[in-house]
């Protein structure tokens, strides 16, 4: 029997107004509130947008922070390329895709449209999340006002971590089980039905929108010189989740919730890494500058548990070995050995050498990349915390460690 998810689903969510994607949700998410804000949606070609979106250095906001310009780029050679707006938002503690579809989806869908039509697409594919209904129910809304000359297709997704990766998506399309499968090409050279496929998740799409809506220049009112524009974060503690609109270069503890201040938290999901409240405090949003800390700032994800880091991550690990597509060795195998290893640790029945050596054996033999971010994970709680990792596998539990390492 699959874990349950340590982060239960949002059902709830606090939607913090925001200087650009999040400006103005107040006066309400329909097309006529859009067009009152942003005016009609204007023709760009593919040569204008590719120097602008170059020229920004705009990055995908679904975790891997690729250069946009690169993929739009490589969809644009070749045959004609297909265009999907991936909103599954698998993530469990991750909500600001939601938060897009319930309070900006014209900003989304105008980024997709705006982007087809440079590219001559004849159809923008929606990819809606198999466990968020209110998500559903709101782009549903959206897209029956829309009057675009480029025609929309729906498709849920399932209620799985790994629902969401590239592959996994392009399988869903196919008719296919969706879960991710091997691939030599990436999607942008061959993708749905072996065409060039540009798949972003919702807030890359909303970025290109504003883009589009607004001009180069406005957007770079805000980030710094070398990351212009926001990012969307969230906020995943004992309460509601909170999704916040941030500034590129913004000190992280100036936009946490009170009650994350002198705690650790991870960073980027499931998939990110450990930070201790020295290194939080101290760090600015940005995806240059947090990597170079080895917190990833992947989807905008900061979680802080209640429980200690080590039962928090073994319930974590214990979830993600249930989520996989079990389709290859390090994933039908390894991960759920790997849980098991961790828990031990976590309930004093054994020593990290297990957890260090699974870890070595799963890292980069994957048909996808679950099992090194799974990995990426587990070796972030045992670098960041060897205090109190050592006191769980000794049996005392959670102790001053945890205060240390904060």
């Amino acid at each position: 029997m699959n874990a349950p998810t340590p982060v239960p689903i949002p059902t709830e969510l606090s939607i913090h107004p925001g200087p650009a994607l999040l400006s103005g949700i107040d006066a309400g998410s329909s097309l006529a509130t859009h067009r009152a804000q942003y005016g009609d949606l204007p023709a760009v070609s593919l040569p204008a947008l590719l120097e602008s979106v170059d020229s920004l250095r705009m990055r995908g906001r679904g975790g891997a922070a690729f250069p946009f310009a690169i993929k739009l780029r490589t969809a644009s050679q070749g045959r004609r390329p297909v265009v999907v707006v991936n909103m599954s938002e698998g993530e469990p503690a991750s909500a600001k895709d939601s938060a897009l579809a319930m309070t900006r989806p014209h900003l989304v869908l105008d980024g997709a449209v705006a982007t087809a039509r440079a590219l001559r697409a004849s159809t923008v594919h929606v990819i809606l999340p198999g466990d968020r209904p209110g998500v559903v129910e709101a782009m549903q809304d959206a897209l029956a006002e829309r009057r675009d000359k480029v025609r929309f297709q729906t498709h849920q997704a399932d209620p799985v971590f790994v629902a969401g990766q590239a592959r996994a998506v392009l399988e869903l399309m196919a008719g296919r089980p969706n879960l991710p499968v091997t691939a030599w090409a990436p999607e942008a050279i061959s993708g749905h039905k072996g065409r060039p496929t540009l798949l972003s998740n919702a807030e890359t799409w909303a970025q290109v929108g504003r883009l589009v809506l607004v001009d180069e220049g406005h957007y770079r009112r805000f980030g710094t010189d070398t990351e212009p524009g926001t990012t969307l974060m969230t906020f995943t503690g004992d309460g509601v989740p909170q999704v916040k609109e941030v500034e590129f270069g913004t000190r992280i503890r100036d936009v946490l919730p009170p009650g994350f201040a002198g705690r650790p938290a991870l960073v980027g999901g499931f998939h990110g890494a450990w930070a201790p409240w020295h290194t939080l405090a101290s760090a600015r949003v940005s995806v240059d500058g947090m990597k170079s800390l080895s917190i990833p700032l992947g989807a905008g994800v900061v979680v802080s548990p209640p429980q200690c880091p080590v039962t928090f991550t073994s319930r974590v690990v214990d979830y993600l070995a249930g989520q996989s597509a079990r389709r290859c060795g390090p994933c039908l195998n390894g991960l759920p050995a790997l849980a098991e290893a961790l828990r031990a640790v976590s309930s004093g029945r054994g020593g990290t050498a297990r957890v260090e050596e699974l870890a070595g054996v799963v890292v980069r033999r994957g048909a996808c990349a679950h099992p090194d971010g799974t990995v990426r994970l587990v070796r972030s709680l045992l670098a960041t915390f060897p205090g109190e990792v050592a006191a769980h596998a000794e049996g005392t539990g959670c102790g001053p460690a945890l205060e240390e390492a904060s």
